[in-house]
């Protein structure tokens, strides 16, 4: 059933209407706006003009959506080697917004917005908040980062939009979260899972039961989270606990999020279409199998996003969902088919961690980084040898190498990591390629 919600105007929301078009409307939509998008980025973007021109594709080729698969694929080292603003495909003077994540090298992956791009954008997290039962009049806490990551400030866009009263807390300080949670009448809350958690575990710390605060939503994202870690939420508060899902590369938050069903993530289509491949051999799979997970932008100007291969592993559900929606569904995404981790919302990289390790002169290139789950939430230490003359029984200069080594990495990732340092020769070596993650968390 279409949710009943009109926007300030009094009219009927067509933005959210576009969750229930019949599939053949749909896919007209996602039609048009790939042959304009595509012709955009082949005019404006030497990278897809040339890739395009190298397959022999011209824009003229792309008529339907199914013509998708004749394009080239993007990945994020394009991102990275066009750094900053190679893949802009307007002036700059119709640039509204910049943001970046974390790139792999040190320097950030950079991402602009047009007006329009923008309002797309507020449109997209809009839609995935009525998904989750968010509506106007809610009083919407938003712990996701304010910066130049897109989620604070992608959710606070889309809430602001939807008629909302927006909480812009941002992250820590857990404390002030929670008596903000309490005396401001927060009824809804975007950030991550884990943290989430961690303001649940902390609440009888300060007196706060959280089944008696007004809380009833929960929008988690930016980290895999389990079905166990979604019992676990609504157990211990009175929280709908709904999933969200998007990346920096493609918009941010809004590229897709659960219905009240819970049962897969709806993909905003008219605007993100979603393809599966396998992740060896780029073959487009049928609806229902396992793979990889690939997007391309269909309505955003400012940095057209052709093919994008997210190394997300999922698959497309083939059932109908009961709400309604004729958007598909993706299931939830616990695992990637690249060595990339998430802590605390923050994507991070074993050849990022290696940079910042190699910055430091004490450290040999022997590290591997252990990946833990302490009460529903992530951590990540990075054990690494440093050279026999800088290894000593010195409790004082090991602890003034640490300190070296993190800050090293934080200048790097821009979270803080723990570090170990272990003797020379400890870490086993491999006779192949190099296990540099060990992954000890049961997602």
């Amino acid at each position: 059933m279409v949710q009943n919600w009109n926007d300030k105007n009094g009219n009927f929301n067509t933005a959210s209407a576009m969750d229930f078009l019949p599939r053949e409307q749909l896919k007209f939509i996602q039609s048009q706006r790939l042959s304009a998008m595509v012709q955009h980025a082949y005019n404006n973007v030497s990278l897809y003009r040339n890739r395009m021109d190298a397959k022999g594709v011209k824009p003229s080729d792309i008529k339907s959506i199914d013509d998708v698969s004749k394009l080239p694929f993007t990945e994020k080292s394009d991102l990275r080697d066009t750094y900053p603003y190679g893949l802009f495909a307007v002036p700059s003077s119709e640039v509204v917004r910049l943001h970046a994540s974390s790139g792999t090298t040190g320097k950030p992956i950079v991402v602009g917005y047009t007006e329009d791009d923008m309002e797309v954008w507020k449109t997209s997290v809009m839609r995935c908040l009525l998904m989750s039962g968010i509506n106007r009049g809610d009083f919407v806490q938003v712990c996701y980062g304010y910066g130049l990551f897109t989620g604070g400030l992608g959710a606070h866009g889309g809430a602001e939009n939807l008629g909302c009263t927006v909480i812009p807390a941002s992250t820590g300080n857990t404390e002030r979260q929670l008596m903000i949670m309490r005396d401001f009448g927060t009824t809804a809350i975007c950030c991550t899972p884990s943290y989430f958690i961690h303001l649940i575990e902390e609440a009888p710390k300060y007196g706060i039961d959280m089944k008696s605060l007004p809380l009833r939503h929960g929008v988690f994202g930016a980290e895999p989270w389990s079905e166990q870690m979604r019992n676990y939420v609504q157990k211990n508060t009175n929280v709908v606990a709904n999933d969200i899902y998007g990346l920096s590369e493609i918009t941010g938050p809004g590229v897709g999020c659960e219905c009240s069903e819970q049962n897969g993530l709806h993909i905003l289509e008219d605007n993100y279409y979603p393809e599966i491949v396998d992740p060896d051999t780029g073959e487009v799979l049928p609806d229902g199998e396992e793979g990889e997970l690939v997007l391309t932008t269909l309505a955003k100007r400012a940095m057209p996003i052709l093919r994008y291969r997210t190394h997300d592993i999922t698959s497309i559900i083939t059932m109908p969902c009961k709400c309604g929606r004729t958007l598909r569904r993706i299931r939830r995404i616990g695992r990637r088919s690249d060595d990339m981790f998430i802590i605390r919302g923050v994507n991070v990289f074993p050849s990022q961690i290696e940079v910042a390790l190699m910055r430091v002169e004490e450290c040999t290139p022997n590290y591997r980084i252990i990946l833990e789950r302490q009460k529903e939430l992530d951590t990540a230490t990075v054990e690494v040898e440093v050279g026999e003359e800088h290894y000593t029984d010195s409790v004082s200069e090991l602890d003034a190498l640490r300190k070296k080594i993190r800050t090293s990495i934080m200048n790097i990732v821009g979270i803080k990591i723990e570090v170990k340092i272990v003797e020379p020769n400890k870490i086993p070596r491999s006779q192949g390629k190099a296990k540099r993650v060990i992954d000890n968390r049961k997602i």
